[in-house]
């Protein structure tokens, strides 16, 4: 069995702001309290996908909000602002900016998007962090909406008080609450079908992309 004593240094890659938290919250909230260097990057701020009625820094401040709950430190989240559904016109931006990320962090595991994730933003950070960060161990988290299949190579345990921490630091993003993905009862329900599935209580599902030991 592996241990995440393998890893210190961990990046979590989101296209957008509340990619990581949907995907791996509650692994977030465990890695933290495990006491890992724990690193979130995030390449969009959706400004164009906003209501006119809210702040362009709208989704800035809910992530800064729900990484607090997951115990991240702000200094350790960082910040980007390529367009909203628009990253392939930049690809060769990001992989630069993967690129500097990397060496600045030099992490040992990147949590990323699924390689079977359909969500143009979401592809382009899966494809580009193959590149950048080659050198390091990867999974990829779960997107229910946007995986067309999903291999669940990996199962990493939670606790029931990571899954609150996950719930509550989605609900920090309150512009995105009518999404019926963000609504309690299905974060719930998909941690109890991946905890059945280790015989287990709770459990976030990853695809494994390369594991260096």
């Amino acid at each position: 069995m592996l241990s995440t004593e393998l890893f210190k240094r961990i990046l979590v890659l989101g296209a957008h702001p509340d990619d990581g938290e949907l995907g791996a919250g509650a692994t977030m909230a465990r890695f933290r309290e495990e006491g890992k260097d724990l690193f979130y990057a995030m390449f969009s701020l959706c400004e164009d996908s906003l209501p006119e009625s809210l702040p362009k820094d709208t989704l800035k401040i809910e992530a800064i909000s729900s990484s607090r709950v997951l115990g991240l430190d702000e200094s350790n989240l960082i910040f980007l602002n390529y367009p909203v559904r628009k990253f392939f016109d930049y690809r060769q931006e990001i992989l630069e900016d993967m690129v500097r990320i990397r060496n600045d962090i030099k992490p040992d595991l990147v949590i990323m998007p699924s390689n079977q994730d359909l969500h143009q933003d979401h592809a382009v950070i899966a494809n580009e962090g193959w590149r950048a960060f080659k050198s390091c161990s990867m999974i990829g988290y779960e997107s229910v909406r946007n995986n067309l299949t999903f291999t669940t190579h990996l199962f990493l345990r939670i606790t029931k008080q990571q899954l609150e921490k996950k719930i509550s630091a989605v609900k920090s993003y309150k512009s995105q609450l009518f999404r019926s993905y963000f609504q309690e009862s299905f974060i719930r329900s998909l941690a109890e079908v991946r905890g059945q599935q280790t015989d287990g209580e709770l459990a976030e599902a990853f695809e494994v992309k390369r594991i260096i030991i």
